[in-house]
């Protein structure tokens, strides 16, 4: 897995939106309230519309400057959507969400998961929208899906010099066609662009304060809005924090650990019932060690297609985000072991945003565009090399060199400023971090809400990625209760596993 996503493993699909496009501004400087209309074209993950599309979701686009620092050089254009409060005599507002990546579509995510925020819901419209450089707000793309089925597969098997060098020359050739096919959009699409488009969307909606719950990225996305615009941030709950501080080697590490962790607790549970992997640990992970192995030789035919060893791990991961999937990953594995891979496949594309006709979604070109724009940090082939070795160590099923290799040669200069948080002067922020998250390890946690200063951390005890959505009823009531009705947890809160 050459490259590790900080993403909320909702499931996604695509969706267009309409509703009227209107420009950023009116003559007099204001920025004019949304034009929402009916949202079109929905589909589920298997490419399938909906069998009937609820009529309170609704779209819209909002129009931001492509570069803050030269407005009149040219606007792109915001998906939006919102689904409406169901008891609008209490509304509090709108409460605005993003579900990670960074690169992943609110707009998609939303559709799907409103369910999951039904207490919210009724005294809240619930409000996304894909940020700038994701899928319809100006997408960043790199390729045709051929191209990017080449670039997902690679193997990072074996750890030898031969694996390296392809997979340099594959994000060499990744990085020409986002600058051919994205180029006038790269430079523009960070974290602290997207911060000003948030404060635009709050404007737009009415709202005096921005309400916000942002998971993963998402959380980085709302520390740099709070930094911003201390005066104007409301309720804000930040899910699976990262700390954005630290190095690509720091967080390749980090990761690497978190998924291999999160895959030592899969086996163990695996093996306390009767695991069709492995009897035990040690002969479960040989088993899976030994798949890998094969399929870096002769890869499992699948519908026309090929089931990688790149494929195969980055499968893995994907179902290692929530406990949820385990029973899934189960069956997966086993079916591969057996020669069978549709199923590592699914979810290896329900990873790399892979639609059924071939094409893809934004979510793993948004993901480096945005990241390398996020910083400045550009590390030679010593430092990459030494952050693989590294990596290897904690985990040959996991260990890459991270977002560092793509970044080194990326064709848009980046910034540190989306590294720096200080939200002195907001309203009260919540920070909830997972003791099991293998994507956001939990001591950035209590590193971000410190860098803060105006946050208050809930530990959760459990296993996942994000643990709003993990079920635990103490979570979702600490949560809830803040967003709701303003109640600040107090130090300390920590919530067992669900």
């Amino acid at each position: 897995m050459r490259h590790v996503l900080a993403v909320v493993t909702l499931s996604v699909s695509a969706v267009a939106c309409a509703g009227t496009a209107k420009p950023d501004t009116d003559p007099k400087g204001t920025i004019p309230p949304i034009s929402w209309g009916p949202c079109t074209d929905i589909k589920r993950p298997d490419g399938q519309p909906p069998v009937q599309q609820d009529p309170n979701v609704r779209c819209a686009k909002l129009a931001v400057p492509l570069d803050y620092a030269k407005p009149d050089a040219g606007t792109i254009q915001l998906a939006l959507i919102k689904v409406a409060a169901t008891d609008p005599a209490r509304r509090i507002g709108s409460l605005v969400f993003n579900f990670g990546g960074p690169g992943g579509s609110g707009v998609d995510t939303l559709d799907q998961a409103a369910k999951a925020f039904t207490t919210l819901r009724t005294r809240y419209d619930l409000v996304s929208f894909d940020p700038r450089g994701v899928e319809r707000s100006s997408g960043v793309r790199c390729g045709t899906g051929a191209d990017m089925d080449r670039w997902v597969a690679l193997n990072t098997l074996p750890a030898n010099r031969r694996t390296r060098e392809a997979s340099k020359a594959a994000n060499a050739e990744f990085a020409r066609l986002c600058q051919r096919d994205s180029g006038r959009v790269l430079p523009y699409v960070g974290t602290v662009n997207a911060a000003r488009d948030m404060e635009r969307l709050r404007t737009a909606l009415g709202d005096a304060k921005l309400n916000y719950l942002g998971m993963s990225y998402g959380t980085h996305l709302g520390a740099v809005y709070a930094t911003m615009f201390p005066k104007n941030v409301g309720r804000m709950v930040l899910d699976a924090p990262l700390d954005p501080t630290v190095t690509f080697r720091e967080r390749t590490l980090s990761q690497t650990r978190g998924f291999q962790d999160a895959y030592r607790s899969f086996l163990r549970s695996c093996v306390k019932d009767g695991c069709e992997i492995g009897k035990t640990v040690q002969a479960a992970n040989a088993n899976v060690d030994r798949l890998m192995n094969r399929l870096v030789r002769k890869p499992l035919p699948v519908a026309g297609r090929q089931l990688t060893q790149g494929l195969a791990s980055t499968g893995v991961a994907a179902a290692l985000y929530s406990e949820l999937s385990w029973p899934f990953l189960e069956k997966a594995v086993s079916q591969a072991i057996k020669g069978r891979g549709e199923t590592l496949m699914y979810l290896a594309d329900s990873y790399t945003g892979r639609n059924p006709d071939g094409t893809y979604s934004t979510q793993m070109s948004s993901f480096p565009a945005i990241t390398c724009v996020d910083t400045a940090e550009r590390p030679d082939e010593s430092r990459l090399l030494g952050t693989w070795q590294a990596a290897l160590r904690i985990s040959p099923l996991f260990g890459s060199e991270g977002s560092g290799g793509l970044c080194s040669i990326w064709p848009a200069q980046g910034s540190n400023e989306a590294k720096r948080v200080n939200a002195t002067g907001s309203a009260p922020i919540v920070v909830v971090g997972g003791k099991g998250d293998p994507a956001t390890p939990y001591q950035w946690a209590p590193k971000l809400t410190s860098q803060l200063k105006t946050a208050t951390l809930i530990t959760y005890e459990g296993e996942g990625h994000g643990a709003y959505t993990s079920g635990s009823t103490c979570i979702r009531r600490a949560v809830d209760g803040y967003l709701l009705n303003d109640k600040v947890p107090g130090r300390n809160v920590s919530c067992p596993a669900a």
